[in-house]
């Protein structure tokens, strides 16, 4: 039974994304056309990300921040890094949409934890580590419940809750709440933050 799911879950995601694609080839160009004539070159941003059992894999999105530095050549903290396209391309969740072709790949599915960074792996308790047990996902159960709003450990009950839980019925839910969500522009980020404060562990 978990093959056959795991099989329409591909299926549904593959043709989902494909025609995707197609319907909003017309926008892509634009956007990345914008995000080259205001942050720079490279347009996409590549980065190493956990995937299926932690097994890395290189995610891309559109670009929101420069690559301003200071006088040391450090790159300057993200609040100061990030523009007003960076803002609104995150606000509306068009700088995800590259992810796409992670998904059509296999790397990632349209519904899964969101893929976070490398280094949070050896920060996980075991009932945390449990979020790899699916390929991450470009949305999930935790961005329509609060999305970047929630703290950490909120977060990751509500990704392993959706491991337990997870179903094609469920992830119509899911893709069906994230449409609102993009609308409603609600948990972009936490207070303070450009998006989130990094995970440092559990503070027991």
């Amino acid at each position: 039974m978990k093959k056959m799911n795991s099989l329409i879950k591909r299926i549904f995601d593959f043709c989902s994304t494909l025609v995707g694609l197609v319907l909003i080839s017309p926008l892509l160009i634009p956007v990345a056309l914008l995000v080259r004539m205001i942050h720079g070159s490279p347009v996409l941003f590549r980065q190493e990300r956990p995937g299926l059992h932690g097994k890395p894999f290189l995610m891309h999105k559109f670009r929101t921040m420069t690559n301003e530095r200071d006088a040391n050549g450090i790159l300057l903290a993200d609040e100061a890094r990030l523009t007003g396209l960076g803002k609104f391309l995150r606000s509306t969740s068009l700088d995800e949409l590259p992810e796409l072709f992670n998904v059509l790949k296999g790397d990632m599915s349209l519904v899964g934890p969101r893929p976070l960074l490398m280094e949070y792996m050896p920060l996980y308790t075991p009932e945390q580590a449990r979020r790899h047990e699916v390929k991450p996902g470009i949305t999930g159960w935790a961005q329509v419940n609060g999305r970047n709003a929630i703290s950490w450990e909120e977060k990751f009950k509500l990704d392993v809750w959706y491991v337990d839980n997870s179903s094609f019925w469920l992830d119509l839910k899911i893709l069906w709440m994230t449409f609102f969500q993009v609308f409603k522009r609600e948990g972009i980020s936490q207070e303070g933050q450009a998006t989130m404060a990094k995970f440092t562990g559990n503070k027991f």
